[in-house]
């Protein structure tokens, strides 16, 4: 595999995902699988974590259909002292990804065509750190709206099954919407 230019050398660059995006009922295993790899990650690279390890993403929130991969984010200082880490973190299996690489350090487990986990440092002081925490704990105030996150994502799960690029950005709108209506208070 090629190496990533400007980054971590010897990362690589991630094959292209092989699996269709599925949108599945929500499984309650989905907090204790996030928990035991919390208890990995803080073993692993407590040195670089200064906003805590947070599950995030659709499976944090109990109730809601999600696709079967467990979000987590890590609040670190900055992108370029959290580079250190990846060592720690390739010998838990996760795989850096080159994505959204300004804003964050994105990983994958076990790997790009079969992920059971995401992983995402994100600098503790930016506004995507807090804003995934908002609209995480906003699905989760609001059965009403998860369940229409839900059918969004069930209707963008088939329309785009094999472009993960295009069912994220597809979900802009609405998580725009939820952010907006939250900073209104």
């Amino acid at each position: 595999m090629a190496e990533v230019p400007g980054s971590n050398p010897g990362a690589p660059i991630l094959p292209a995902n092989n699996e269709p995006i599925r949108v599945v009922a929500y499984d309650p295993l989905w907090p204790t699988s996030f928990e035991r790899e919390q208890g990995l990650l803080a073993d692993a690279i407590k040195a670089w974590v200064t906003g805590g390890i947070h599950h995030v993403g659709s499976t944090a929130v109990p109730g809601l259909d999600a696709k079967p991969v467990i979000d987590i984010m890590v609040g670190v200082e900055d992108l370029v002292v959290s580079r250190d880490c990846f060592g720690p973190l390739a010998e838990l299996e996760y795989q850096y990804a080159p994505y959204r690489s300004t804003e964050m350090h994105w990983f994958c487990k076990p790997d790009p065509g079969r992920r059971t986990h995401h992983l995402h440092l994100v600098p503790t002081d930016s506004s995507r750190f807090q804003d995934e925490l908002a609209f995480r704990d906003d699905l989760r105030a609001s059965p009403g709206l998860a369940a229409e996150y839900a059918a969004l994502k069930h209707g963008l799960a088939e329309r785009f099954a094999w472009d993960r690029e295009a069912y994220t950005d597809a979900k802009t709108d609405f998580i725009a919407r939820v952010l907006g209506r939250a900073r209104l208070g």
